[in-house]
């Protein structure tokens, strides 16, 4: 069985397109994510850098960020899904882990946030498990998917001084 150990993450391309939309559409992402809009993957969000995640050789899931760079307030979040098929194997955990040591690392960013809803309780802990810690709730913070109910998110937060902390020991 892949796992975390197979991953890649690397630059989307046109034939990613079918496969992530068919990820996206699925009850267990779309239950989060919405429906896709016209352009996804590859134009419908330029400010956000999306990098397919890769497992064996299959794309499984997207990962994307975005950096505020006013100097006040620079920051990176992230964000992702996956395929229903992978999940419990700790893919999104590595690839959250990925991501963050790139934005701390080569980046230069101090500070990564990360935003699901609360009720994502998979999701929480494969970001904490990638060392992201709770800030705070967000009340009625975004719509379901039908647009008829708010729902709170969980801010969390992932500083390069835990990082550098967790490799020191």
């Amino acid at each position: 069985m892949p796992g975390p150990g197979d991953l890649t993450l690397r630059p989307l391309v046109p034939e990613d397109v079918d496969e992530l939309r068919r990820i996206r559409a699925t009850p267990e992402v779309a239950r989060w994510w919405d429906l896709p809009e016209a352009g996804f993957p590859l134009s419908d969000d330029p400010e956000s850098k999306r990098r397919a995640i890769v497992v064996a050789g299959r794309v499984v899931g997207l990962i994307q960020y975005a950096e505020e760079l006013e100097p006040r307030y620079r920051h990176a979040s992230i964000d992702l899904f996956l395929d229903p098929a992978v999940h419990g194997r700790g893919i999104g955990t590595e690839a959250v882990r990925r991501v963050a040591h790139e934005l701390i690392e080569r980046h230069g960013h101090h500070r990564i946030t990360i935003d699901p809803a609360t009720t994502n309780f998979a999701a929480i802990r494969a970001y904490e498990k990638a060392g992201f810690r709770r800030v705070g709730i967000m009340r009625a913070y975004e719509r379901d998917p039908v647009g008829e109910q708010w729902h709170d998110g969980l801010l969390m937060e992932l500083l390069s001084s835990d990082v550098e902390r967790d490799v020191r020991g």
